[in-house]
């Protein structure tokens, strides 16, 4: 779908979510804002700001300021993985070895004849560095120093006095009109005496233009090759007072009381199409941007952007009490640090659950790419993982708090970047002998898919499967039936034709099963040897479920009939069901082998409980028990070690509706896995734990995700959140609550019905159920007894 077809869906949705619903004040201290008492000494220190495009991270430097600029589309380029033609033939013969036990020589021949090989780096990169630095400064300490991102504003601001003089600066990303600003100001009586300048680690040119205009531009790529998207940036100075000219590649500002510096950026990146790179005019795109822009007042454009970020922003409110003023008051590191030691920091949770919604407003926006590992924040040429989009879960994880704490509409990225797959998807499922699309553990800005590298993690076709699911669950939030339409039922529909076709009968159990695939990353220990592949895999079991029980769903909204629903119900009654093994564990793979890593990151055979919703206590309880073995003997081995895993942690025991635990691994997250500026750490820092933390706070206070649909009412509240409330989540069936506690127990709710549907609450093991119609309110005191 293209991108204008797309801002029509989203006006539809945008209207349905907002109806009946007003801006939600939030108290100034609650959650709002991180606070450092000295500049960034590395750039796990610096305060982000973005506009879903455009990001920076700010360093707040006293003589010398560090602003580091990314745009979303600065990639490497091709080569891709493409695999060979014609593998069906081999993937049956492959598959025998496996029925037959041969699991190793299986295995061997998926490496030689199935993988293409791993081609990297092609990575997302750093559009550079603005540097501005204070030629008069001297060399003095900064006394009164103050460096802070505001949360509900986006934003992030630097005061300190210096020789007699104060000096405050103000960064942000504006959305509305597509810039990064940034303005500098001081009381010396001589005024600004500063040098500007861009660069890069490699491959640019930077030049001035007149007096107040630099650019900076290049193409991406990695020593000349994988060359990549072509870039440029722009940057006006904007003196108040004082004068601006050009010296060399640089700007000066001299004797300014203010100066405004306003900058942005293009590329031939084409979303819809990566193969064919826009052609537009990069620099007159950019002057035309700035000019616009220039002509607003500093107080104008900053209230445009902030305007704008909240309407986002102010949807959800959470309240978990008061944290110690003397605690307050401290810069977050130190905070962090106090909570490591066991201090009660209740608005560094509020604080942790709502950047977690800011950094998913500044990383995706509707028209720019979807947040990848590093959300839009990378200073390298070559990141970590390239800062890719992994699909076995880390796209998946970003977009978690999307639909339930108020963000439908960020999730437009997500599904064009699923749509692209479909063209290069289609092409990988043709080669394995299969209809439909799919995709591998990974893809990037190319949109490409094949099964790719090593077995351990390239061997897994489930990734685009897994998004498929994000496209129902839109719907049940958002009851954006055209949505449904035109992108959920495509998508969900190619997916189950590939997953029809690539499910074989086992010949013991006469059952249909998946692979040989691996379980994400994992592996097991069989015939003396480490492998990573086999037959029937839990995951890839419950992901084809789910997906071809959506499917049917999808159909029965859209009225839709044809031959493939007749196929997919066929199958369903023969798919192969998650095992429980000799220990009472569900099994990872289809045979109870010896784990090689049993505190692995990954906990792929729990995807039904998170976030599936094939195993949960009301429709299907059966495996309850199983997976919370799962959980302790993983844990108990040493899992949850990074980041995002134990972020999935705290979302598996939500659902199992136990908060303490909840809460013990939400502690575990920030005390482990939280960098200084509260980024997620893998490590390296991996914006995933960020996102799938904001998530798992959520879950713990309202679950929806039964076949019923039933609204559930502090499902997993932790004993240390004996009191608070929360404004503005958003339930399956489209509804947004509220809800109130004290003493741990339920004092009242609210709901907003945007849809009309029959909305089914429960509390404990009380009950309600009441008809709606479209913006109605029900408020509920904590009996459940409807009092409105």
């Amino acid at each position: 779908m293209k991108h204008a077809s797309w801002r029509g869906l989203l006006a539809g949705q945008v209207a349905i979510w907002t109806l009946a619903v007003g801006g939600l004040p939030l108290a100034a201290g609650q959650g709002q804002v991180i606070r450092f008492d000295r500049p960034a000494g590395k750039w796990v220190e610096a305060l982000p700001v973005g506009n879903g495009r455009l990001g920076a991270m700010v360093f707040g430097g006293t003589s010398r300021e560090r602003i580091q600029l990314n745009e979303d589309s600065v990639w490497a380029g091709p080569p891709v993985p493409v695999n060979a033609d014609n593998l069906g033939p081999k993937l049956a013969e492959i598959r025998r070895l496996f029925f037959a036990g041969r699991n190793a020589e299986g295995e061997q021949r998926v490496a030689r004849e199935i993988l293409a090989p791993r081609i990297s780096p092609r990575s997302y990169q750093t559009l550079g560095d603005l540097w501005i630095e204070d030629l008069d400064a001297g060399g003095g300490e900064a006394a009164d120093y103050e460096r802070a991102l505001d949360l509900q504003t986006a934003v992030a601001t630097t005061h300190f006095r210096q020789g007699g003089a104060t000096s405050r600066r103000e960064v942000f990303a504006s959305a509305p009109d597509d810039v990064l600003a940034v303005r500098v100001e001081t009381d010396r009586p001589d005024g600004l005496n500063l040098r500007i300048r861009l660069d890069r680690p490699a491959d640019f040119a930077t030049r001035a233009e007149g007096n107040d205009l630099l650019i900076m531009e290049g193409r991406a790529q990695h020593d000349g090759k994988q060359l990549g998207v072509r870039w440029l940036a722009a940057l006006k100075a904007i003196p108040e007072g004082g004068r601006v000219r050009a010296e060399g590649n640089d700007l000066r500002i001299e004797q300014a009381r203010a100066v405004r510096l306003l900058l942005t950026a293009a590329t031939d990146y084409n979303f819809d199409n990566p193969d064919e790179p826009l052609t537009r005019d990069r620099r007159a795109w950019c002057l035309d941007r700035l000019a616009k822009t220039a002509g607003l007042e500093w107080a104008e454009l900053k209230a445009r952007s902030v305007a704008d970020h909240r309407v986002l922003f102010d949807r959800c409110v959470l309240d978990l009490g008061d944290t110690a003023p003397e605690l307050a008051a401290k810069p977050t590191p130190a905070r962090l640090e106090a909570f490591r030691q066991g201090a009660e920091d209740p608005d560094l949770i509020e604080t942790y659950f709502q950047y977690g919604r800011y950094l998913l407003i500044c990383s995706s926006r509707p028209g720019s790419l979807p947040a990848n590992l590093q959300g839009l924040w990378n200073e390298h040429l070559k990141a970590p993982w390239n800062s890719d989009y992994h699909i076995n879960i880390n796209l998946q994880m970003n977009y978690w708090p999307a639909e339930v704490t108020g963000l439908p509409e960020l999730t437009e990225p997500f599904f064009r970047l699923v749509q692209g797959l479909r063209r290069k998807g289609g092409e990988m499922a043709r080669k394995l002998g299969c209809r439909g699309f799919a995709a591998s553990h990974t893809t990037d800005a190319w949109q490409w898919a094949a099964l790719m590298g090593r077995p351990g993690y390239g061997m897994w076709p489930f990734g685009a499967a897994w998004c498929t699911a994000h496209a129902m669950e839109h719907y049940r939030f958002t009851g954006d039936r055209e949505f449904l339409e035109r992108v959920g039922y495509p998508l969900l529909r190619e997916s189950a034709a590939f997953l029809l076709d690539w499910l074989v009968e086992d010949p013991e159990t006469g059952l249909l099963v998946s692979g040989p695939t691996t379980s994400p990353e994992n592996s097991y220990r069989f015939q003396g040897r480490r492998l990573h592949l086999a037959m029937g895999n839990a995951m890839d079991q419950m992901i084809i479920r789910e997906n071809f029980e959506n499917l049917l769903e999808a159909a029965g909204v859209l009225g839709v009939q044809e031959p493939l629903l007749d196929e997919v119900r066929a199958a369903l009654p023969r798919l192969a069901r998650p095992q429980v093994g000799p220990d009472g564990r569900i099994l990872e793979w289809g045979h109870p082998y010896e784990e090689a890593e049993p505190g692995h990151r990954h906990v792929s055979h729990l995807y039904g409980l998170h976030p599936g919703r094939l195993i949960n206590p009301w429709d299907e309880p059966d495996l309850l028990a199983a997976a919370r073995k799962v959980l302790t003997y993983r844990l108990s081995h040493g899992g949850g070690h990074t980041g995002w895993s134990r972020a999935w942690i705290i979302n598996f025991y939500a659902r199992l509706l136990d908060g303490d635990a909840a809460w013990d691994n939400l502690r575990a997250l920030l005390a482990k896995s939280t960098l200084p500026n509260l980024f997620d750490t893998h490590p390296p820092f991996q914006i995933d734990g960020n996102f799938g933390g904001c998530a798992g706070i959520a879950e713990m206070l309202l679950q929806s995700h039964d076949r019923r649909g039933t609204i559930r009412l502090l499902p997993a509240l932790p004993k240390a959140w004996s009191r608070g409330e929360v404004r503005g989540l958003r339930a399956r069936g489209g509804f947004v609550v509220d809800i109130r506690w004290r003493e741990g127990r339920l004092e009242g709710a609210r709901l907003v019905s945007l849809l009309g549907n029959r909305c089914r609450v429960a509390w404990g093991d009380r009950t309600g159920e009441w008809p709606t119609s479209r913006g109605e309110i029900i408020e509920l005191d904590g009996r459940l007894r409807r009092i409105r």
